[in-house]
């Protein structure tokens, strides 16, 4: 799916897309300075749940969603 739909699903992609950034940061950190694997875990699962969240909304507000174009 791409992110897309309502206001409410479109607010979420761009959440997760700031989790991702964060993630990544922390990705980064933790070859400098070593983290707790559970925060590394939390991020990644955190732009997970706000993409279920996202597509959970558009389905509660009956948009359709924007299937992913592989072949072009």
């Amino acid at each position: 799916m791409l992110p897309s739909g309502s206001t409410a699903a479109s607010t979420l992609h761009v959440a997760r897309t700031v989790a991702r950034r964060a993630e990544r940061e922390l990705v980064a950190l933790h070859r400098a300075e070593p983290l707790d694997p559970v925060v590394l875990a939390w991020a990644n699962r955190l732009s997970d749940l706000l993409f279920a969240v996202a597509l959970a909304t558009n389905h509660a507000l009956g948009v359709a969603e924007v299937p992913a174009r592989y072949d072009a």
